[in-house]
C-alpha cells in the first residue's frame, strides 16, 4: 500500500491547538512557520515528518507526548504560547467588538493539576488506564503525567487495580475522576453500564480492596459511596470543606489563588456581594472574610456542604447560600438592588440569562470567570449594551500545554 505524502507551509496555529497549513487543513504538534510533509487528505492531515522547525519549537516533557490526546502544545516554548492564549482572548472579544486590555495573570507549573480524568479499558488480560488519543476513543496507558500533582503519579499502579472490578460488564467505559484533597484521594467513577444492574457486590469488594492501604479517602460510582475511609476536605479561603461526589473544583490550587486575587481586587470596598455559580463556595469564603454574600448554585449537594462548611471560619460575614438554577431561574435584577458587587463563574455555556438581569441591575461591579472566551465574549457584550465598561481581561493558564483557557473580566457600571 503506497502512502501519500503532501509538503506544507504552516502558517498559523489555531484556536484548538493545531498548526493550520497554507490550504486550510489543521495539522496536529506543528507550528506557525514550519516546513511539514503530511499523510492523510481533508481538513485534518497527520503529520509525518518536520523538514523545517520552528525556532519556537521545544522537546515536550511528558515521554507519552504524541500518543496520549492530554497535552497537545507541549511542544512549544513558553513564552509564544502564553501570547497566544491571550491572543485568542482578544480574538474571541474582537468577535464581538470589543477592545480591552487582555493581560497575563497566571501561568501554571509542571505537577500541579489537582482534578484528572482517567480512562480505563480492558485489552486482553492487561487493565489500560490514561488519556484518550487525540480525537480518538483510543486509550493510552501513562505511567507518568507531567501536568499532574505527583500524588496522582504516585498512586496509578493502584488507580489501575482499582479500575479493574469496574470493567466486569463488557460495555462498561470506566472514567476516574481523581481530585487530590487534604485527606487523600477522591475518586469518582462514571461510565458504568447500568442496564446489566451496575456494579456487582462483589466487584465492589474487590475495589475496597485495591484501596487498602492507599491514601484514597473516598471511591464513589455515580455519587454512591464504593469505598470510603474518610471525608474528602478541602480549604477554602478560611473554610474547611467536606467535597460532595463529583464536586466542581479549579483545576489547580495556585490557579485558584491567582484569581482570588483578582476578584478580591475588584470587589475591595463592597457592603455587600454576590458569588453565582458558587459550587462549594470557592470564591464564597474569600468574599465572606470582608462582607456579606449571596451565594447561589444549582447543585444542591454543592450548596449543602458551603452551608456545613461556615462553622468551620469562625469570623466570617454572612453567608446566605441557596440552590437555584441560575439558567432558568437567575436572581432578578429587583434582587439585586443592596448588592455592590457580583461574581459569576458558570459552565463553558456560560450565563446568558444571569447576565441579562445583571445588565438590567444597579450592581456597580461584575466579574466574570469562565473558561470559554466565545461565550464569556457573548454575556460581556450583554453588559457592556446594559451600561458596564469592561475594565480588562486577566488570562489564568491554569490548563498547562492545552488550548483551554481560564480567564477573569472585571466589569464596572458607567
Amino acid at each position: 500500500m503506497n502512502t501519500r505524502f503532501e509538503t506544507h507551509i504552516v502558517r498559523s496555529v489555531g484556536a484548538q491547538g493545531d498548526g493550520v497549513a497554507e490550504n486550510g487543513a489543521f495539522i496536529a504538534r506543528t507550528l506557525a512557520g514550519e516546513r511539514v510533509t503530511t499523510t492523510g487528505s481533508g481538513e485534518r492531515l497527520e503529520l509525518a515528518e518536520i523538514l523545517r522547525a520552528s525556532s519556537d519549537r521545544v522537546t515536550p516533557p511528558c515521554p507519552h507526548f504524541g500518543l496520549c490526546g492530554g497535552c497537545a502544545l507541549q511542544h512549544w516554548a513558553a513564552t509564544p504560547y502564553l501570547a497566544w492564549k491571550q491572543e485568542q482572548v482578544r480574538a474571541a472579544l474582537a468577535r464581538v467588538r470589543i477592545e480591552t486590555d487582555v493581560t497575563l495573570a497566571f501561568a501554571a507549573e509542571a505537577g500541579t493539576r489537582r482534578r484528572v480524568a482517567l480512562h480505563a479499558r480492558r485489552e486482553g488480560r492487561e487493565i489500560l488506564l490514561g488519556f484518550k488519543g487525540r480525537r480518538s476513543w483510543t486509550v493510552q496507558s501513562i505511567f507518568a503525567c507531567t501536568i499532574a500533582d505527583p500524588r496522582i503519579v504516585e498512586a496509578l499502579p493502584t488507580l489501575r487495580s482499582l479500575a479493574a472490578p469496574f470493567l466486569e460488564h463488557p460495555k462498561s467505559a470506566p472514567i476516574l475522576h481523581v481530585t487530590v484533597t487534604l485527606t487523600g484521594l477522591d475518586i469518582d467513577v462514571t461510565g458504568i453500564e447500568r442496564k446489566g444492574g451496575g456494579l456487582s457486590a462483589d466487584a465492589r469488594a474487590r475495589a475496597a480492596v485495591a484501596c487498602e492501604g492507599a491514601d484514597i479517602a473516598r471511591v464513589t460510582l455515580a455519587g454512591e459511596v464504593v469505598y470510603q475511609s474518610r471525608a474528602p476536605m478541602v480549604r477554602l479561603g478560611g473554610a474547611v470543606v467536606a467535597l460532595p461526589p463529583g464536586a466542581f473544583l479549579q483545576a489547580a490550587p495556585t490557579a485558584e489563588d491567582a484569581m482570588t486575587a483578582v476578584i478580591v481586587g475588584a470587589a475591595a470596598g463592597a457592603r455587600r456581594t454576590a458569588d453565582l455559580y458558587c459550587g462549594v463556595g470557592t470564591f464564597t469564603f474569600r468574599l465572606a472574610a470582608f462582607a456579606p454574600v449571596l451565594a447561589a448554585d444549582a447543585a444542591s449537594d454543592a450548596i449543602s456542604a458551603l452551608r456545613a462548611a461556615v462553622s468551620s471560619a469562625p469570623g466570617l460575614k454572612p453567608i446566605a447560600a441557596e440552590a437555584r438554577d441560575l439558567d432558568r431561574r437567575p436572581i432578578l435584577a429587583a434582587d439585586l438592588k443592596k448588592i455592590d458587587v457580583v461574581v459569576f463563574d458558570p459552565p463553558r455555556a456560560g450565563a446568558a440569562a444571569q447576565t441579562a438581569q445583571l445588565a438590567q441591575s444597579r450592581v456597580a461591579r461584575v466579574v466574570g470567570i469562565s473558561c470559554n472566551p466565545a461565550t464569556f465574549a457573548r454575556d460581556a457584550k450583554t453588559l457592556i449594551d446594559g451600561g458596564f465598561v469592561l475594565d480588562g481581561v486577566s488570562v489564568v493558564d491554569q490548563f498547562l500545554w492545552s488550548p483551554h483557557i481560564e480567564l477573569v473580566g472585571v466589569f464596572s457600571r458607567v
